[in-house]
């Protein structure tokens, strides 16, 4: 009987063995962030990004630049003297106008900024998805984990590199699309220069 539970045990302990050793070759791990910033994908999504966050930044900074002008204007008493009461009221339209366009702009930015950045990283999820997908079917892995969900993983269960080629295999460049601000701001060159890019 006791033999029989030692040949129990042992078949046991060495089924077991073999299934962890298994599974341990069957999990991968992605670095996202690698991902994001050594893929094409993730190169053209970034440069997107910062082309629309400069032309968005660009809109601000001439808005400011215009109302800063208006402010030197109020503290010249010279140039108030120098003016009608029509011009002077004219002058301070002018000037409410400015900041509300600022004040509008502004939170345009923010919500232009964010949205663009979640259209971004579903962008990028959806692609390391596809190419995690085809990369498990390669290699017959069962799981690829985010890094960001592990403590610890040994290096041989890294499949970023991987990952990163599949993604840049699937990679088609984005067509260039003209861009536009949400508000038009008739003061400037900023329509023209998008228009012409």
């Amino acid at each position: 009987m006791k033999r029989y539970l030692k040949l129990a045990l042992l078949t046991t302990l060495f089924c077991t063995s073999a299934f962890a050793a298994e599974s341990a070759q069957s999990f991968g791990v992605v670095n996202f962030g690698t991902c994001v910033s050594d893929s094409k994908l993730g190169i053209q999504e970034q440069a997107s990004f910062e082309a629309l966050k400069k032309q968005m930044a660009s809109l601000l900074e001439d808005t400011e630049k215009q109302l800063n002008d208006l402010t030197a204007k109020f503290n010249d008493p010279d140039y108030l003297d120098g003016l009608s009461p029509e011009a002077e009221e004219e002058l301070k339209n002018k000037f409410r106008s400015l900041n509300e366009d600022l004040n509008r702009y502004q939170n345009q930015y923010y919500q232009v900024m964010n949205q663009a950045n979640m259209r971004i990283v579903q962008t990028l999820s959806n692609g390391i998805n596809t190419a995690s997908e085809k990369v498990a079917k390669d290699k017959k892995l069962s799981v690829v984990f985010n890094k960001e969900a592990c403590f610890y993983y040994t290096p041989a269960l890294d499949v970023t590199k991987l990952v990163i080629a599949e993604m840049d295999k699937a990679f088609v460049p984005e067509m260039k699309k003209p861009t536009t601000t949400p508000t038009e701001n008739p003061t400037d060159g900023t329509q023209a220069e998008q228009k012409q890019k």
